[in-house]
Parts: structure tokens; C-alpha cells; sequence
């Protein structure tokens, strides 16, 4: 699993706790829900750290929260 795809599974999960569906989470954040749909698919490779924190607003977290998952251990090393 490279780190947009922790990225997509890691709103997904957050969503999934917090009983949030995405457009309701594109509503609270103030990003749009193209946007999110963008980053949870193959549309976007590379998802924004303004996005992330936008996204971390909206459901009352921190990044280093967001991050703070197991999901983002051990990443190795992305060289595109």
C-alpha cells in the first residue's frame, strides 16, 4: 500500500468512526466532495496537505492525529 492509498483508507476509517458520510464531511470541512471522491479514487496521486487539513478540521482532529495510525507506520521511501 503506497501513501495515497493510507491516505483514502484513513478518511474512509475516520468517516467510518465518527458516522460521517463523505458528502457530509465535503459540508463540514468546506472542501468539496469532488475533491475528497478525488483523493479517495484514482484521480488524485498526490492529495493536498491543505486538503488533509481541511479535512482534519471538519472532524475536530489534528494532522498529527490523522497520521497517528497504523496505516502510516513503516511507510518506505515513495520515488516516483
Amino acid at each position: 500500500m503506497n501513501t495515497k492509498e493510507a491516505v483514502a483508507k484513513r478518511i474512509l476509517q475516520l468517516c467510518e468512526e465518527k458516522h460521517i458520510a463523505i458528502n457530509a464531511l465535503a459540508n463540514i470541512s468546506g472542501v468539496a466532495p469532488s475533491t475528497i471522491y478525488s483523493m479517495l479514487n484514482e484521480k488524485s496521486q498526490n492529495p493536498g496537505v491543505v486538503s488533509i487539513k481541511k479535512i482534519c478540521d471538519g472532524l475536530e482532529i489534528t494532522v498529527r492525529e490523522f497520521f497517528d495510525c497504523d496505516l502510516f507506520d513503516s511507510r518506505e521511501q515513495e520515488i516516483c
